[in-house]
């Protein structure tokens, strides 16, 4: 068998076991070690097993992993999300579908302390669930917004899959950051038209909140999210500015959410241990599954595979748009059955070659990988976010009902791909600026 049927087998092998449910770290790793013995003997995958991971989880950069998720937990854990949700409520209750908008832009604000979307859903969820059912919003409406408004979490800097894809791609960290601002208010903005459409055509979704709000009260509220302006404010003008790199601007981030959680007299240790035992574990859940797909990526080079699908490139003539489409279709499907990460760094040494042969922005399309990671979140059979939320409605609401309710945002989510691609500026105006 030559070295390329090899290769091929190891991807086919890769889908089969991981329809098996298999863990999706443990398969690439596996699949990468057999392969690279078949193709170049047990010493070759030994050495690679020995040194391959080791440097990979020695790279600073990856430092700003468990900060970011650090960050996030304390972010959570010290109030700012439930603050949030109140200022949005007190501000947008009286509009069609208020308390569902006030959930979508509240998630979009703490995606900025967060850089996760699972987390994003888990805190909002927790808070603006309840208060809807409680005001009879329809069950799989209520649900399905904090599901995918939640996924904002991977797309609003800071984001933790910008940051593995950044190290991927070897390309500028900061600038994908900087990068994702407009793209993801582009997809609140839209999300918040759709829900207000669907709220004014069909008023049992969301009945009007009767509330009596003053305007003294509105003002108020705003005083209570500075810790998330701040956090924003010390990261993005830090990253901007050129003053901390990504890594550093981890680091901040959470020193920041720890002394405003201490000034607010919201941190105890039981809390901080709490925040950094969350952060340790998806930290090390992550890790897992890149080194499987770093290993990867060195058995598709070592097999010749990589090299075989850049030149299908030639084919296009130096048309990048075929290439676009046919990701989209990748990224979708295989969406629907792998986690983000798995997704990511799965297609991610398949797909870069062919974009660096077409020499295509690995920004814009980093931007347009995060937003097709956003979609398979609430993509059924493994739209993980839409797990996070049955886990925390419990039986009140069955997980059919969620994933039927998610299908508006999935068309909106298309939307802002299409308008991405159309438009490619949209990502790329910010980055110009830093340089």
């Amino acid at each position: 068998m030559s070295n390329l049927a090899i290769g091929y087998l190891g991807l086919a092998s890769i889908f089969v076991l991981i329809a098996l449910r298999v863990p999706v770290g443990l398969v690439l790793g596996l699949i990468a070690f057999f392969g690279v013995c078949a193709v170049k003997g047990l010493k070759v995958a030994y050495g690679l097993l020995e040194t391959v991971p080791f440097d990979f989880a020695a790279n600073w950069t990856f430092s700003a992993i468990p900060m970011f998720l650090l960050m996030g937990a304390i972010a959570h854990l010290s109030g700012i999300s439930s603050d949030v949700f109140r200022a949005a409520r007190l501000w947008l209750g009286a509009l069609p579908g208020g308390l569902a908008l006030a959930t979508n832009f509240a998630c979009a604000g703490f995606a900025a302390a967060s850089g996760s979307s699972m987390a994003t859903a888990a805190a909002m969820g927790r808070i603006a669930i309840p208060e809807m059912l409680r005001l009879r919003y329809q069950k799989g409406f209520a649900t399905a917004t904090v599901a995918s408004a939640g996924t904002l979490g991977t797309l609003i800097p800071p984001s933790i899959s910008m940051i593995v894809y950044g190290i991927f791609a070897e390309v500028s960290v900061s600038k994908l950051f900087v990068a994702g601002i407009l793209p993801g208010i582009l997809s609140a903005l839209i999300y918040a038209i759709m829900i207000i459409g669907r709220c004014r055509a069909n008023p049992s979704l969301a009945p009007v909140l009767e509330e009596s709000v003053t305007w003294p009260e509105r003002w108020r509220s705003l005083r209570n999210i500075w810790p998330l302006m701040l956090l924003i404010v010390c990261i993005l003008t830090g990253l901007y500015g050129g003053v901390v790199t990504a890594t550093e601007a981890g680091a901040l981030g959470a020193f920041v959410a720890l002394v405003i959680s201490v000034v607010q007299r919201r941190m105890s240790f039981a809390v901080f241990y709490e925040c950094v035992l969350d952060a340790l574990s998806q930290t090390a859940s992550i890790f897992f599954v890149a080194m499987g797909a770093v290993l990867l990526t060195r058995f598709l080079a070592i097999s010749g595979v990589a090299a075989h699908l850049a030149s299908f490139v030639e084919h296009w003539g130096g048309d990048p748009l075929p290439l676009v489409l046919a990701s989209c279709v990748i990224f979708i499907v295989l969406g629907m059955f792998l986690n983000p990460l798995g997704l990511m760094l799965l297609s991610l040494p398949i797909l870069l070659p062919l974009y660096r042969e077409l020499d295509l922005d690995l920004i814009w399309f980093g931007i347009l990988v995060i937003k097709f990671i956003e979609i398979g979140l609430i993509t059924p059979p493994v739209g993980m976010n839409v797990y996070v939320i049955k886990s925390v409605v419990g039986d009140e609401v069955e997980l059919d009902t969620i994933f039927k309710g998610v299908a508006w945002f999935l068309v909106c989510d298309l939307i802002t791909v299409a308008i991405l691609i159309a438009f490619p500026d949209i990502t790329t105006a910010l980055v110009a600026q830093m340089e």
